[in-house]
Order: structure tokens, then sequence, then C-alpha cells
């Protein structure tokens, strides 16, 4: 397998008008013993120049909202990101376009076992991961699970990883979220979408409408249920609580908040920062939980710095386990 695209770069090149959901729309079947053969969908970019041929790629991982997806959280900063770094979009099992199969055990790890099977369908050994909420803690339990594949962490408001000091749980955020699954109707999904971001005018009519069909539709309302009762169920609980696992990530991890997050509050950084061996903090001011919309240049600026930092070495074997491998 290559880390790197097969295409020269320039190939699966896209002029940035062409940059739609529906030209770049991919799936691919993939197996895991617990999901068995699911189809995943997935949208990928690749604008670099050549000098930077020699970067890993960049997967992220959307967050667990009514009606997310990949395209919906990361399509508007594709291009950016996609003129620095070969980049995936992975709607994750569940969500969007993707099968929404029964999840077995936790979520983190029923979706993070399906990326790494995406991954070696598409030849790639190793990604950086950006992950926002949901997709945090996929990113960080695929980080644990399979140190080897990944390069570099950009958490964002991280589901998981998250511990709430001084917010009550469930917080504003995602007791909306659950009163929606009572009741989905677009008045509960305007009620929590407006807990997302600061301003207010992003929360369009032509948003809530594209995010009811997508919540909507065949099988999401089941998936959301299931995804959902993974991180309740007495079997799987204890999995999704990753704080409890932070002393073991070994990775440069770039945690990013804003500062008026009322999904997973800013106090749930401190657990992570503190334990995180090689974390760092970036905190958006006037910005909700959508940073990468709301603060979405900034936010594009600070990601590429950090991950534009990596680099690749062989370390000598280390006693401490691979995950202490520099990377």
């Amino acid at each position: 397998m290559s880390t790197q695209t097969d295409a020269p770069v320039g190939a699966a090149n896209h002029e940035t008008a062409a940059l739609t959901r529906e030209a770049l729309a991919r799936s691919v079947v993939v197996s895991t013993e617990d999901a068995g053969p699911t189809s995943l969908t997935y949208y990928e970019a690749d604008l670099r120049a050549p000098e930077r041929a020699d970067r890993l790629p960049l997967l992220m991982l959307h967050g667990g909202g009514p009606g997310a997806s990949a395209w919906s959280n990361f399509g508007p900063a594709l291009a950016g990101f996609a003129a620095e770094y070969r980049t995936i979009l992975v709607d994750q099992v569940g969500f969007g376009s993707s099968d929404k199969p029964e999840v077995v055990g936790n979520y983190y790890r029923f979706s993070a076992d399906l990326v790494v099977a995406l991954l070696d369908e598409l030849g790639i050994d190793k990604v950086h991961l950006l992950g926002n909420s949901l997709g945090g803690g996929t990113a960080m339990r695929l980080a644990l699970t399979y140190p080897e594949r990944v390069g570099r962490l950009v958490l964002m408001g991280p589901g998981g990883l998250s511990l709430n000091l001084f917010h009550a749980d469930p917080t504003e955020g995602v007791q909306r979220l659950m009163d929606f699954g009572a009741n989905p109707t677009r008045e509960a999904l305007r009620a929590f979408i407006s807990t997302m971001v600061v301003d207010q005018s992003m929360v369009t009519d032509e948003l809530v409408e594209q995010r009811f069909a997508d919540a909507t539709a065949p099988g999401a309302r089941e998936a959301m249920r299931s995804m959902g009762m993974s991180f309740y169920h007495p079997a799987s609980a204890e999995d999704g609580m990753l704080w409890r696992e932070a002393h073991r990530l070994r990775k440069p991890t770039l945690l990013t908040w804003g500062r008026e997050d009322r999904v997973n509050p800013l106090d749930g950084a401190f657990a992570a920062l503190k334990l995180i061996h090689r974390a760092q903090l970036h905190v958006f001011p006037n910005c909700g939980h959508w940073a990468q919309l709301e603060a979405a240049e900034e936010f594009r600026e600070i990601t590429v710095a950090f991950l534009g930092r990596h680099r690749e070495r062989t370390a000598p074997q280390n006693p401490l386990g691979d995950q202490e491998s520099r990377a």
C-alpha cells in the first residue's frame, strides 16, 4: 500500500469549480467482523502543488447531529484543504449516503474499524485525522487502536474525550439533539442547529430543510438511535469514555474549541489538554461548535500550520510501544 494517491498530484485533481457533492461522491463496500459488508460514501479532492506531493493524506470525520454528513460539515472547507493535502471526507457509518447497520458495541470503535477498512481499500497506509464532535471520538479511537495508521490528530470539540467539569451533562446542545430524536420536527431541528453557532444568521431555512431531509431519510432515525444507545448501553458505554484513555495517546494532537460551544463546552478540553502528552489547544472566540464553518479561515490556517510541522521518521523500537514513536 502507499500513503499517497496512485495517480500523480493533479490527476484526482479537480478544478475548484468542480468540487461539488455530486461530482466527488464515491462509494465502496468494505467489511469488518462487527459490521459485515458495509457501503461507505466518501469525497476526495487533491489540488496540491508538486512540492506538497510527499504529505500524508488528510481524512476528515464529521459530527453526529441530525442530518450530519461529511459534506454538510466539511464540504465548504474542502477546496482550501485540498490545496495542501489529498483530502478525503467520509460519511461515517449510519450517516449521509453510507449504510446504516445496527451498531455493535460502542460507536467510536464500530466506525473506526470501518474507516481503517476504507483506508485499506484505498491503498493508504497512514493519514492525518481531523474529527469534529462524534468524528473526533472516532478519530481518537482509531489513533489508540491503530497508532501506525495515524500521523497527527486535529480534534474539534471531540466526543468521548470532552469531560465537562463545570457544565451540566447532557449539555444544552445534546439535550436539543435528544429533543429532536423524540419529536423530529423542523422546529426541533432549528433549535438544535441554533446551539451549533454564535452567528444565528447561519441558521437558514435552506440549511434546516437540507438537514431535515437527511435526518428523516429512510433508516436515518433508526441509525441515530442505534448510535446514541451505544453510549448508554451498559455493555458498550464505558468504551466510549475516551477521556479515561487520553494518557495513552502519543500522537501530536491539536485540540480546537469554540469558546461559546454549547454542545461540548470549553471546560471539556482541560482534562484532555492535561492528559495527552503532546497536546495543544486553540480556542476560537465568538465561535460555537462548528468552528470549521464559523471560523473557517482561521481554522484552516491553524490546522494547516499544525499539520505542516509533521515529519515522517523511523524511530528505534521503544519499550513504551508504537504510539511513543515520533510521528
